[in-house]
């Protein structure tokens, strides 16, 4: 697995389960993948000689990131190696233009866009969408990076300008009004196999998924159905092989729109480690390895994810401690740490809860996360019992 983050190290404790060792390429030993696997290659994705050295002897080269350079990749295929999803599948989450146009081409819902050159582009979109545009960076953005929201011609004209001068391209888009953001979860082995689990709904803060709902609350059928259906065809359609995220935005009229695309294990699915038959890492896997896909049906009626971020300020109680208490209130709570370090903001860990009541689950979740990062119960509950 190229990257060696909190995907990787989540991933290799679903291989370790189906006898296998994945070898991670991480830019260090403390990184979360390198911390326990013992296969583990330093250096860079972007070394074609470490990305060479990943994959040597390996059964397949799969991904814990997208930004590993297309040439990259394409060299590793001639070389013979099974790259997994396939670079011809893995540009179209990496290129965010590249995706737009090739979705229009599939017929796949999407906001209008258009690529921008100059800042004439930008104010010529501005006036034909008649409303605010969202600006995206083509390559590398991620949690939030590289989008940047305009609210008026005037403002997007200047963060055009400024991302031009430095050399970066560009896209615009209309703002969307939405109800909602969801995902469709889905995988696809090289067999053509797909297999897609319940779509859940996704709160974004900052640019950072922060709480997902599985199921989404009162998703109709129909919508329901729709959008896994989006996520199976487009899986098959770009040649996926493994999960692919498909992040939606349901509109204020109660339509879809694909927001974006990521080809490996997603923030999305965590919820799957503990609320569904097979998670997202055992089903990345046994795509990867063309394996037949695992059931995708949830084990409760609901489970709440939600991501454990690093608080403003570093308690000074341990987050060992700060598990002994958690675990004494909730001992029904499911707890997932990255083994990173804790700094303003960073996804550290997340907390899974199960059961039947949605808005229940999701106070317990949210509580138990804001406990764990900031070490202070949001209902002054006192852990001592004074």
């Amino acid at each position: 697995m190229i990257g060696g983050g909190q995907l990787a190290r989540m991933t290799h404790q679903a291989a370790i389960a189906l006898g296998q060792t994945l070898r991670v390429l991480a830019t260090g030993p403390g990184e979360p993948a390198a911390q326990v696997t013992p296969d583990v290659v330093l250096g860079s994705h972007t070394d074609l000689d470490a990305l060479r050295k990943a994959a040597e002897g390996a059964s397949a080269l799969t991904f814990d990131h997208e930004h590993v350079p297309t040439e990259h990749l394409e060299q590793l295929v001639a070389d013979g190696v099974t790259v997994a999803p396939p670079p011809s599948a893995l540009v179209h989450a990496q290129d965010k233009l590249l995706m737009r146009r090739r979705l229009k081409e599939l017929g796949a819902p999407v906001p209008r866009f258009t690529e921008i050159t100059s800042v004439e582009d930008v104010t010529a979109f501005a006036e034909l969408i008649g409303g605010p545009v969202v600006i995206k960076t083509v390559r590398g953005g991620y949690d939030g990076k590289g989008v940047v929201m305009a609210d008026t011609p005037e403002q997007a004209r200047d963060i055009v300008a400024g991302y031009l001068a430095d050399g970066v391209a560009v896209l615009a888009e209309e703002r969307v009004a939405m109800r909602r953001e969801l995902a469709a979860l889905v995988a696809r082995s090289p067999f053509g196999q797909g297999a897609a689990w319940p779509v859940v709904e996704t709160v974004q803060r900052d640019g950072i998924c922060v709480e997902v709902y599985a199921p989404a609350p009162d998703l109709s059928d129909e919508l329901g159905s729709a959008a896994a259906e989006l996520g199976l065809r487009l899986a098959a359609e770009l040649g996926v092989v493994g999960v692919l995220a498909v992040e939606l935005f349901e509109t204020v009229d109660g339509t879809l729109l694909v927001n974006e695309l990521a080809m490996r294990p997603h923030n999305s699915g965590h919820w799957t480690m503990d609320g569904a038959v097979t998670s997202q890492f055992e089903q990345h896997l046994r795509a990867v390895l063309d394996y037949p896909l695992g059931d995708t049906a949830a084990t409760a009626p609901a489970t709440v994810m939600a991501n454990i971020l690093g608080a403003p300020e570093t308690p000074s109680m341990s987050m060992d401690e700060r598990l002994h208490h958690l675990f004494a209130r909730m001992p029904e709570a499911k707890v997932h740490l990255y083994g990173k370090g804790e700094r303003p903001g960073r996804k550290i860990g997340h907390v899974n809860m199960i059961g039947s009541d949605m808005a229940d689950l999701r106070e317990r979740a949210v509580r138990a996360a804001h406990w764990l990062s900031h070490a202070e119960w949001t209902d002054g509950w006192d852990e001592h019992g004074k």
